[in-house]
C-alpha cells in the first residue's frame, strides 16, 4: 500500500493536568476525505491545531508526504502544501474578497506584505486568485467587500484562500459552523467537487455533512480516538455509538 499522505503516531498535547490529545494515531490517505468527529472538548481542534503548526506538539510524531513535519513551524507546513482553515472565519474583512485570495498567493510565493500596495495591481497575484474564486463560486462576487459577504460566502473566502496556496493537504475546521440549511447544503455540495482532487481532513460536528463527504471517519473521544472505519461501519460501531453517536444516530 502506497504511503499515507498524513501519518501521526502517539501525538499528545496536555494544557496543565488537561490531556487534550492522549496519544493519537492517525493516517490520512492521498486523495480521500477523512473526517474527525467527537464530542465537544474532545480534542479535535486542538489536533487540527498540532497537524497545522499552530500550536507545538508535547510528544509524537507528524510526517507528512513522507517526511517529518513536527518540529516545522505553520509557514514552511504551507509552503509544503498542507493549508487550514479556522472554526472562526479568519479573512480581511476590509479588504475585497479578490484581495484576500491575492493576499494568500502571495503569502504563499514568500513575499512580504509591505509591498502588498503595488502588488494589489500585478495580474502574477490577481490571475490566479480570481481563478480561485471563479472555482469556489465567488467569481461574480470578486469586488465586494469581505465584510458585506453572507456568512457562507465568507467560509467559501477563506477555504478560497486555503486553496490560493495550492493545498496537497486540506484541513477544515468546522467549514459549516455557524450557516443555516441552505448555507450548509452550498458548501456541502461545494467541498463534495473538491473530492478526489483533494485530500481533505474535516473536522465538523453536522454529522449530514460528514456521512455526505467522508470516505472514512475517525472518531475522537478524551483526546483518543476508539475507531476509524467507512461511513456504514462508524455508524454500525456500539462503541462509537454508545460514546457519541447515540444522541444523533
Amino acid at each position: 500500500m502506497a504511503e499515507p499522505m498524513l501519518a501521526v503516531e502517539n501525538l499528545r498535547k496536555s494544557f496543565g493536568a488537561l490531556a487534550a490529545t492522549d496519544g493519537v494515531n492517525l493516517e490520512v490517505r492521498e486523495g480521500e476525505t477523512h473526517a474527525i468527529i467527537g464530542p465537544n472538548g474532545a480534542g479535535k481542534t486542538t489536533l487540527i491545531s498540532q497537524l497545522s503548526g499552530t500550536l507545538r506538539t508535547d510528544e509524537g510524531s507528524i510526517r507528512f508526504a513522507g517526511e517529518d513535519i513536527t518540529e516545522l513551524p505553520a509557514p514552511e507546513r504551507s509552503r509544503k502544501g498542507l493549508a487550514r482553515s479556522f472554526q472562526i472565519t479568519s479573512i480581511y474583512r476590509e479588504f475585497t474578497a479578490l484581495d484576500n485570495v491575492a493576499l494568500a498567493v502571495q503569502a504563499h510565493a514568500g513575499h512580504s506584505f509591505r509591498f502588498w500596495r503595488p502588488a494589489r495591481a500585478d495580474a502574477a497575484l490577481r490571475d490566479p486568485a480570481r481563478a480561485v474564486l471563479e472555482e469556489v463560486g465567488l467569481g461574480a462576487r470578486a469586488e465586494l467587500v469581505a465584510a458585506n459577504l453572507a456568512h457562507g460566502e465568507q467560509r467559501q473566502l477563506e477555504i478560497a484562500m486555503a486553496l490560493a496556496t495550492r493545498p496537497r493537504l486540506l484541513l477544515l475546521d468546522e467549514p459549516v459552523a455557524g450557516m443555516g440549511t441552505d448555507e450548509s447544503l452550498r458548501m456541502v455540495e461545494f467541498l463534495a467537487t473538491l473530492k478526489g482532487s483533494k485530500t481533505m481532513l474535516l473536522v465538523e460536528h453536522d454529522m449530514d455533512a460528514v456521512f455526505t463527504l467522508a470516505d472514512r471517519i475517525s472518531v475522537l473521544v478524551y483526546g483518543r480516538i476508539i475507531a476509524t472505519g467507512r461511513p456504514e461501519e462508524i455508524r454500525a460501531n456500539p462503541e462509537v455509538r454508545a460514546a457519541y453517536l447515540g444522541e444523533e444516530a
